[in-house]
């Protein structure tokens, strides 16, 4: 099968190996093709796909990051001039804007084909709850695909479009990844703007991206992560609330729930299979850290055991009190127990969440990120038609509680079953962690070996995700702040992290200034005969920042610190005039060994 990451076609675009109209005949031939699995609602006919096509045909390859590249969007999500039925027929309207997430994507060269099939208003985990018919699995038609976004992921799963969007309030970006080898990322709340998609439950709900790796996943999300001053739950990207320093790309400590709390309901390669995740996980540097899961499984519970279904109802309260019966029975009962809850219970549930949020919040204290299953086990569609409620309860385990908490996450492939199907882990972190968390799921998706989606096709060489820094400065300290020293815990109190040890340019002489305690040592960069000191560079949360160099006395302050790798990082130098009275000591070339040579 040809190649259908981002970066695959756009090379080819790029070198005249293939073009846009190629490809999208191709996807389009393939999909208007019998559909036995029910991926599609919605197909673009050749008119319908012209514009886009003609637009392309004009502009350099190169111009657009997203040229020519197919992709298929989830049937809640607006799309100009193409009905959005929500997975119910008489709900449907045709809108005459795209919502805002595609037309960014659309700007940046996407070509979308078509809507795909959910499970109806995004009520499910199974993806078998619609009337345009069950949606299989792309590896076993007869096993759920997972949903809501169930049609989304099977399309990106079968080599269809190279990446699709979902949305996910309860898990519906993230089951249908781990049934499908998929990475699906399920940003923060607000981060994506969800103007022109069908509400499930307005506070809670994101749109999500699935993808086959996770560089490709990493591209969309930069594209389409732009704030919305028109949508009222928008949120600007922002530095995570607990002002952690970053997710490092070794040492980084994983959570893991405590044995009794995991649950697998009795599938024994569900269970084993997350074994193996954990140590590979490990083996890419990581820590385990059992912690206690008790608070984020009841506020899971609370999401269909609470006042949050009454939002279900509200986003369709005139739809369904006009024509109830156009609803699945099992979608209508859901909805329909959102008449009940009184304003109180709400307010008592509000109360209880924000209690679990405090006894949640403890854990990021000693954990850099979690590590679960995406879902314990993987139901085949005949065994949700004779339990719809159990059964699709039991795949929200892991999931239910993630919008709740404010969290983020990515479902990461993480291997295949005896019986050939796959099997999926998520890792989560607070909110606005989700650039950070793509490089681990990069690193773990790497480390499995595991083919893309269905497609059969290896993963693709090519460079790793760098970790993104954009909330976190680095800083390089040479004296009283290194580790174990003195005023340590000046950064260690605003929860900076060590990134590593290093030596500077050999371009600065180093002294001991006068004063103290605690002594202090001076940085002073020199047009000739320096040395290399001894450094450490601490990633600081940039909203603590301020306050750190605040601190600072004269005649020390924050520069820019060149590195021996010939990097520069902001870090403490010294005013040359304060070197009068001052002990060289240069020759040494580390504070360490200045205070040991002092005995």
């Amino acid at each position: 099968m040809a190649n259908m990451t981002i970066d695959g076609l756009l090379d080819d675009y790029r070198v005249g190996r293939r073009t846009v109209r190629e490809v999208v005949a191709q996807a389009m031939a393939e999909i208007r093709r019998e559909d036995p699995r029910k991926v599609w609602i919605t197909v673009l006919d050749d008119a319908a796909l012209q514009p886009y096509l003609a637009r392309l045909e004009v502009l350099d390859p190169a111009s657009l990051p997203l040229y020519g590249v197919p992709f298929a969007l989830k049937d809640n999500i607006d799309l100009a001039g193409v009905p959005t039925t929500a997975g119910c027929p008489e709900y449907a309207y045709v809108p005459e804007r795209s919502a805002l997430v595609v037309e960014r994507l659309i700007d940046a060269g996407a070509v979308p084909l078509g809507k795909t099939n959910l499970d109806q208003f995004a009520t499910g985990l199974v993806g078998a709850r619609s009337p345009y018919g069950a949606c299989g699995n792309a590896f076993e038609p007869a096993y759920v695909a997972g949903g809501s976004s169930s049609g989304s992921a099977v399309a990106v799963a079968l080599g269809q479009v190279s990446f699709s969007l979902g949305t996910d309030t309860a898990g519906s970006g993230r089951v249908p990844a781990g049934f499908n080898n998929l990475i699906g990322v399920k940003p923060t709340r607000g981060l994506l703007s969800t103007s022109g998609v069908v509400p499930a439950c307005r506070t809670l709900d994101t749109v999500s991206i699935f993808a086959l790796d996770a560089a490709d996943a990493r591209q969309v999300l930069e594209i389409v992560a732009e704030h919305d001053p028109e949508d009222p739950y928008a949120r600007v990207d922002q530095v995570p609330p607990l002002g952690l320093a970053g997710i490092p790309e070794s040492g980084f400590r994983f959570g893991v729930p405590a044995s009794g709390q995991l649950e697998f309901f009795g599938d024994q390669d569900h269970q084993s299979m997350f074994a193996e995740a954990v140590e590979r996980l490990r083996s890419l540097g990581g820590d385990a850290v059992e912690i206690d899961f008790g608070p984020f499984l009841e506020a899971a519970r609370l999401l269909y055991q609470g006042p949050w279904v009454a939002e279900r109802y509200a986003a369709i309260r005139d739809f369904f009190d006009a024509q109830p019966e156009a609803l699945f029975d099992v979608t209508r009962e859901i909805i329909g127990g959102g008449r009940d809850p009184r304003a109180v219970d709400a307010f008592e549930a509000q109360y209880r969440l924000q209690s679990l949020r405090r006894q949640t919040e403890a854990v990021w204290g000693s954990v850099d990120m979690v590590l679960t299953p995406t879902a314990g086990t993987i139901p085949t569609i005949a065994a949700v038609q004779a339990e719809p409620v159990r059964v699709n309860s039991n795949l929200g385990y892991y999931t239910n509680f993630m919008n709740l908490l404010d969290l983020c996450a990515v479902a990461v492939p993480s291997g295949f079953r005896a019986d050939g199907l796959p099997f999926g882990v998520t890792l989560f972190a607070p909110a606005f962690r989700d650039r950070e968390l793509l490089p681990i799921a990069d690193r773990l998706q790497r480390a499995s070996g595991l083919p893309l989606g269905a497609t059969g096709c290896p993963q693709h060489n090519r460079p790793p995700l760098a970790p993104d820094g954009r909330h976190q400065i680095p800083v390089a300290v040479c004296g009283a702040h290194m580790s174990g020293l003195p005023l340590n815990h000046q950064l260690t109190e605003r929860r900076a992290r060590l990134i590593r040890a290093t030596r500077t340019a050999p371009e600065y002489r180093f002294y001991a200034l006068p004063g103290g305690p605690p002594e202090r040592p001076g940085l002073v960069r020199v047009d000739s005969s320096g040395a290399s000191i001894d450094v450490e560079v601490w990633a600081v949360p940039a909203d603590r920042f301020g306050s750190f160099v605040a601190g600072i006395p004269a005649p020390l302050g924050i520069g820019r610190v060149r590195l021996d790798d010939g990097s520069e990082v902001p870090g403490f130098l010294c005013e040359s005039v304060a070197t009068a009275g001052a002990t060289d000591i240069t020759d040494l070339a580390s504070w360490r060994h200045y205070l040991a040579s002092r005995g």
